[in-house]
């Protein structure tokens, strides 16, 4: 009898010590794309910033005109830099409002071996302004989402070789 009145009392005691905030220095969801004010438009706000956001499979349901339209944006516009050993991936990924607005875009290089690589900014610069001036993200009718979107680049000495996925 003791034993259970002194567990009983140690679980009382632990659920009244449980923080009711949500301080957690831990991300809502891994690779979360917080706001960061040296990268991100300000104007740009979430329609929901409680529920989670997700992935969507890219193509015509995201994308007005689909994936053939970007790729014509992109060998409209990108110029090819000839940089020496600027070979690998760039991933620019993004966040898509309920309103068909983007944000929060985050660039990660690679290299062939996939290794992190920080690319020349003559490349970077190009792709980051490019995918930032596509307008025709979808949205879902009658609810309040917002989903990441990604493009990523295949680079071979400077020239975009392929638009993924």
């Amino acid at each position: 009898m003791k034993t259970t009145l002194l567990c009983l009392s140690f679980f009382i005691l632990l659920i009244g010590c449980q923080s009711t905030t949500n301080d957690s220095k831990y991300l809502r969801s891994v690779g979360d794309a917080l706001p960061d004010t040296k990268l991100d438009d300000p104007a740009f706000k979430l329609c929901n910033e409680s529920t989670a956001i997700q992935y969507f499979a890219f193509g015509e349901k995201t994308f007005k005109g689909g994936k053939i339209f970007i790729e014509r944006a992109f060998e409209k516009h990108y110029k090819p830099e000839k940089v020496a050993k600027e070979s690998g991936l760039i991933r620019v990924r993004f966040v898509v409002n309920c309103r068909g607005e983007t944000g929060r875009y985050r660039v990660l290089g690679m290299d062939e071996a996939y290794q992190e690589k920080e690319f020349d900014n003559s490349i970077t610069d190009q792709l980051l302004a490019i995918t930032k001036r596509l307008k025709g993200w979808k949205i879902f009718p009658n609810v309040d989402r917002d989903y990441y979107q990604y493009l990523i680049f295949k680079i071979k000495d400077g020239e975009l070789i392929e638009l993924m996925p």
